[in-house]
């Protein structure tokens, strides 16, 4: 029978072996080498059960308390503590701390280590090829990623591509990896890359801190038809510098202010960013962005009456140059044709080619509709029917006096707005600067309209004489449509239609609308300038707020 009192056992040839649960140390304090040795003596020893003691009871209200009878029912493991009053299991004691250690043990330690080993060198191969593919804006997945295939896919491509670099590398991945740890599923790469995301997402959230910042948003349809919104924050870091960082892209189900309102406010409380900090917006000049009531902007100012709104200057010039061109029907037309002759061309890859051979000594020097119009048309003819009429539609056009004159006003006008718009799509500008080369552009303009005419006339004549096409007596009686002469209250010649009707009206609304969309910057810095010593300090930080939302970065 075991003994009544806890105390050492003198079978045991190891010291302080104590029997009672309650205060024995655990196995694995002891040596590792002595603990089988160890657990093989408590075996022999069996269970500690004494029962020759007054078990206490646990409190006055139920008087409650161990009983012997318990040691009968499980004697093969039950332990009583009189030290804690409390019961033990000796197998739980024995084994479930750690391993027990027996033979093989260290071989599956190792195992599972080179295991561990070879998934994490698996795993970085995946995200650091996911990495380069982000980086380089590539797309990961194949047409067929079947093991048979000739291509994968550029995700499991560059790692087949890593691995020939790497023996070790070579050996973990692809067929050498497990078939449920390949790290190479759809699933995994989309979660790389939402990792990958956030870390981005979380350093800009860093580089803010507790700055003042503005938001620069667009919208627009991808290739499923789904509205997606693109999110920019513009802020000054804790250095002093501008920084400008692509944060997020959100699927919106509406275009409406709301909706958007509510979206960008889910993105920036979700990094803790504040709206009450937002001092610019940036949009475009859509109704439900820009509107001046139930717009985004305006839901925006409710909330923070400091987040100036400003349409963004390289989509203002972009918006004066469409505007002006949907204004004068004929240049319209122009650019209907334009994209008529463009299709035909594009349509077929053959003759795609082969009009690209035939100019490439030409691309450089010449406009795209200025090649050898006896190429567009042989390169035209198609194989059937539809294609020869679409073929002699486009050439019919191509070669008209009218359509060779707006080519080359169009080039004229993008030539002289080209370095404006250059200058707007800077990261960095001088807003000085910029209504400096506005007020440039405006001049060269009008310059083109006041002294502009006959040059352009003599090259649109050489350019029909060099190519063959009929130049029309510009003195001759013009008529509004096809047919024969209908009756017209004046008596227009061919040169005033020309002059008048096309080159005068295009460059007017030109005009027209260059000073309407820049119009409000201009106001700005004429005030600005008024006062030589006392300046308008709120202005002029408005003025300045605004710099960094005028570029068309989400564009």
């Amino acid at each position: 029978m075991p003994d009544e009192h806890p105390s050492k056992c003198p079978k045991l040839q190891f010291e302080e072996i104590d029997r009672d649960p309650g205060s024995r140390k655990q196995i694995c304090v002891f040596p590792i080498n002595k603990q089988d040795e160890i657990r093989r003596a408590y075996l022999i020893e069996g269970p500690y059960q004494p029962e020759n003691i007054d078990y206490p009871y646990n409190d006055d209200t139920h008087r409650r308390r161990f009983q012997p009878s318990w040691f009968k029912s499980h004697k093969d493991w039950l332990e009583y503590s009189p030290s804690t009053d409390a019961i033990y299991c000796l197998p739980c004691y024995l084994f479930s701390k750690k391993p027990i250690g027996r033979p093989g043990s260290d071989l599956i330690e190792k195992q599972t280590s080179k295991e561990l080993e070879n998934n994490r060198l698996r795993l970085k191969t995946s995200v650091e090829c996911a990495r380069w593919l982000a980086f380089q804006a590539c797309a990961f997945r194949g047409h067929d990623e079947s093991l048979d295939s000739k291509n994968r896919g550029n995700f499991i491509e560059l790692i087949k591509f890593t691995s020939t670099f790497n023996d070790k590398v070579a050996s973990v991945v692809l067929e050498n990896a497990p078939g449920n740890a390949k790290y190479t599923s759809p699933t995994i790469q989309k979660e790389i890359l939402h990792i990958l995301a956030s870390n981005v997402q979380n350093a800009i959230r860093e580089e803010i801190v507790d700055a003042k910042f503005c938001i620069l948003v667009d919208e627009s349809q991808d290739e499923s038809k789904r509205e997606q919104m693109a999110i920019i924050l513009k802020f000054v870091d804790k250095e002093g510098f501008i920084k400008e960082r692509f944060f997020h892209i959100v699927h919106v189900r509406d275009t409406t202010a709301l909706i958007l309102k509510n979206e960008i406010c889910t993105v920036l409380s979700h990094y803790n960013l504040h709206i009450e900090n937002i001092r610019g917006q940036g949009y475009d000049e859509a109704s439900n962005m820009h509107g001046e009531w139930n717009g985004l902007q305006a839901l925006f100012l409710k909330d923070c009456p400091y987040a100036y709104y400003v349409h963004c200057m390289d989509h203002r010039l972009q918006l004066a140059l469409v505007t002006a061109s949907r204004e004068v029907k004929d240049v319209h037309q122009f650019f209907d044709h334009l994209v008529n002759i463009i299709n035909i061309v594009v349509s077929s890859s053959k003759h795609n080619d082969e009009l690209q051979h035939a100019q490439a000594e030409q691309v450089e020097n010449r406009l795209l509709m200025k090649l050898r119009l006896e190429e567009v048309q042989t390169r035209l003819e198609g194989a059937n029917y539809k294609q020869r009429s679409d073929a002699e539609g486009a050439y019919q056009v191509l070669t008209s006096f009218e359509f060779i004159l707006i080519l080359h006003l169009t080039k004229e006008i993008m030539g002289i707005t080209n370095v404006l718009c250059q200058a707007l799509q800077q990261h960095s500008q001088d807003l000085l600067n910029v209504m400096h080369l506005v007020s440039t552009t405006k001049s060269l303009i009008q310059e083109l309209r006041d002294d502009g005419w006959e040059p352009l006339l003599a090259s649109v004549i050489s350019f029909c004489e060099q190519h063959e096409i009929d130049i029309p007596d510009m003195n001759a009686r013009y008529t509004k449509g096809r047919g024969r002469y209908r009756r017209q209250d004046d008596d227009l010649t061919m040169e005033h239609h020309f002059r008048i009707g096309i080159f005068i009206v295009a460059i007017d609304f030109q005009l027209q609308e260059l000073k309407y969309r820049f119009s409000e910057l201009t106001t700005e810095l004429v005030i600005l300038r008024k006062s030589n010593i006392y300046f308008f300090i709120d202005r002029l930080i408005r003025l300045v707020l605004t710099l960094p939302v005028s570029t068309a970065t989400t564009e």
